[in-house]
């Protein structure tokens, strides 16, 4: 995985480190919501269950993975491009 070096700058970011799934992704697709078409949203999260659901609950939405970087201390940042609404 990336460093957060070189990472796309985000519109607006939500960290869900203290959630658990599912409520990771409801918290996730709430603020892809509120967001525009285009913008880039980045979520915070713990390694395991939220690296492996969210990322591709996200891409089941429609919506664009950019990048999932490691923080290097448990959690990862995963960019989210907005798609246009369905």
């Amino acid at each position: 995985m990336d460093k957060l070096e070189n990472m796309p700058a985000a519109d607006a970011a939500l960290d869900i480190t203290d959630a658990v799934c599912p409520i990771t992704f409801v918290r996730a697709k709430a603020a892809l919501e509120e967001l525009d078409a285009g913008a880039v949203l980045a979520l915070r999260m713990n390694d395991g269950e939220p690296v492996q659901n969210v990322p591709r609950s996200v891409k089941e939405e429609g919506h664009k993975i950019l990048k999932l970087a490691d923080n290097g201390d448990g959690t990862y940042t995963l960019f989210v491009r907005k798609t246009a609404e369905v």
